[in-house]
């Protein structure tokens, strides 16, 4: 078995197991416009039966869960070191972020199994139309770009994430400054003095957290996650693998705890940006925030994501779809000539407005 888990996939064919179509016994998979299994031979469409939605869990089964998912297995790409789960589907021949065939089995257990799943809504011609009318839309990218656009090695991957719901209670103090400007007269001019009032502030700051998203992967950029999110986490449904069948699944190379302490920060700056905005200020001097944590749940759910680039001059640049909803967002290649002509075209309308200035004060 060693020799196997060490071994680049080649034409050689791993042993896996697959759904079989009830019809015909072909290999069928899950179709995200239907929400059925599809047979790729007969054409067949099945019903996945669903243990309804998934519910949250007490934080402290989390912090100490030592389980692992046995039915799954690891690939990793040699070449970026992204590491992918491949519940009893075919081996995917490239990696689905840098594109090589470096793709290798591992004996890595992949982790705790995951309570629920988002499937996929949009399938891949959707995600193709998305990505080229998004790249014809991107402002600075080169004209022959638009032109040829095509995206490429599209690959749907579900994303680890942990989800947490929270009741916390804070009590602030701090204090803010707010700036008055003041316009007046001095000898036949028109001048402004601006004074800061300092005050103190107070009080109490209740939040409830529901299914507050923390990515447990890092496959996958934080920023390009959270600008295409939101994730309907709260509709999950209870994991089968049924929805894996044709896709992948990131690991999750962040513990739960990690994840919780990485949420808690999160959290505690959400309060604090609750209370701020409560006052009207421009500068804040300092302001201490104790927060209290009760009714701690989490849900480890996979959610869909849609991996792919655009090839231009040699270089690969990566975009990322919500596989629920479709928002986009990804890198372009862009063009110097516009950024060139932009910049000198703000430059010249300021100096038009401080020539304007400058004639209208004499």
């Amino acid at each position: 078995m060693s020799e196997i888990n060490e071994k680049i996939y080649s034409d050689d064919k791993l042993s896996v197991t697959t759904f079989k179509c009830p019809n015909c016994g072909g290999e069928s998979e899950f179709d995200p416009k239907t929400q059925k299994m599809h047979c790729l031979y007969c054409n067949s469409y099945f019903e996945i039966e669903n243990e309804g939605k998934v519910t949250e869990r007490d934080l402290s089964e989390l912090l100490s869960d030592g389980s692992v998912w046995t039915e799954a297995e690891v690939y990793q790409c040699k070449s970026c070191g992204a590491k992918e789960i491949l519940d009893n589907q075919e081996v995917a021949m490239k990696c689905p972020f840098c594109g090589t065939s470096n793709i290798v089995k591992t004996n890595e257990l992949p982790g705790l199994k995951p309570q629920g799943i988002t499937p996929f809504k949009i399938d891949k011609k959707q995600t193709s139309q998305i990505a080229v009318k998004w790249a014809k839309k991107k402002l600075y990218a080169p004209r022959k770009f638009k032109k040829s656009v095509k995206p490429e090695n599209i690959d749907g991957i579900y994303n680890p994430v942990f989800t947490f719901d929270a009741i916390t209670k804070s009590s602030y103090k701090g204090r803010l400054g707010k700036n008055y400007t003041e316009y007046r007269y001095e000898n036949g001019k028109m001048v402004s003095h601006t004074e800061t009032r300092y005050f103190s502030i107070s009080g109490v700051q209740d939040v409830n957290f529901d299914d507050f998203l923390i990515q447990a992967s890092s496959n996958i950029p934080m920023n390009m996650i959270k600008e295409i999110e939101p994730f309907p986490t709260n509709k999950a449904l209870v994991y089968k693998a049924d929805y894996l069948r044709g896709y992948s699944a990131n690991t999750y190379n962040k513990s739960g705890a990690q994840c919780w302490d990485e949420c808690k920060i999160q959290m505690r700056n959400n309060i604090e940006s609750q209370i701020l905005k409560k006052y009207s200020y421009d500068i804040k001097v300092y302001l201490d925030v104790d927060t209290t944590f009760s009714k701690e749940q989490y849900k480890y759910i996979l959610v869909p994501v849609y991996v792919g680039h655009y090839t231009y001059k040699t270089k690969i640049y990566n975009f990322y779809v919500n596989g629920y909803s479709g928002r986009i967002a990804g890198k372009t290649p862009v063009s110097v000539w516009k950024i060139l002509f932009t910049i000198f075209g703000i430059l010249f309308i300021i100096g038009g407005i401080v020539a304007i200035s400058l004639l209208t004060s004499v």
